[in-house]
């Protein structure tokens, strides 16, 4: 088969892995992190060491280990002690971890950048904690955390190659399920890498947008 054949023909396989899996993976992985991340945020702004402690050692954790073994100990390493996920899920719950670890220190960050005349002035104005991180913090906190959190979703969309470790058929297993028949390793890998590259160029647009949608949330 001619090199432009191939490039054609594997084409739509490797589309398909990155529509039912590669973005599946990524949004749900990234949703679940940041609901994590934000529950790990506010667990190390906590005043108590108790709620403080499970928080930094989780984060600890997650960041002192890579990314590749965490797979391996939900996918091959559970069913050792009975707890056997299929290879969609064990992925997922391996990005939802890490995403959570990463993006909880850029929230917390993003949190402890706003003046805390701001705190001042929502409690002026009879605000509760509560109300005062939901209606005023959290919001200039968001525009703040856009940029890190927009490169985190992106590094998750190149990270979820690794899911092809664990079985999940999504883009990068396709490439590599044709190049295994085919042996044209470079044209097929190189055309896994254009189509990650279209996409997270695409997303880079979209980070452009979100950013200047929540440039209104600046405190000036």
């Amino acid at each position: 088969m001619e090199g432009r054949e191939l490039f054609v023909n594997s084409l739509a396989p490797m589309i398909s892995g990155a529509i039912q899996y590669t973005i599946p993976l990524t949004i749900i992985s990234f949703i679940g992190g940041l609901l994590l991340a934000l529950a790990t945020a506010m667990m190390r702004l906590s005043k108590s060491r108790l709620i403080q402690f499970p928080a930094i050692i989780f984060v600890s954790a997650i960041r002192g280990t890579p990314l590749l073994v965490q797979l391996f100990i939900i996918f091959y390493g559970l069913p050792n002690i009975g707890v056997n996920l299929d290879p969609f899920l064990s992925a997922t719950i391996a990005f939802i971890l890490n995403v959570g670890a990463y993006a909880s220190e850029v929230i917390r960050a993003s949190i402890l950048s706003i003046p805390k005349g701001q705190w001042e002035a929502a409690y002026t104005i009879g605000m509760t904690r509560g109300t005062a991180l939901r209606r005023i913090i959290l919001p200039q906190a968001a525009r703040v955390s856009v940029p890190p959190l927009s490169n985190s979703f992106i590094s998750l969309v190149k990270d979820t190659s690794l899911a092809s470790l664990v079985l999940v058929a999504e883009l990068f297993r396709k490439a590599q399920e044709i190049a295994a028949r085919t042996y044209d390793f470079l044209l097929l890998y190189v055309e896994a890498a254009l189509i990650y590259w279209v996409i997270c160029f695409l997303l880079s647009l979209g980070q452009a947008v979100l950013e200047k949608r929540f440039d209104r949330y600046v405190a000036r």
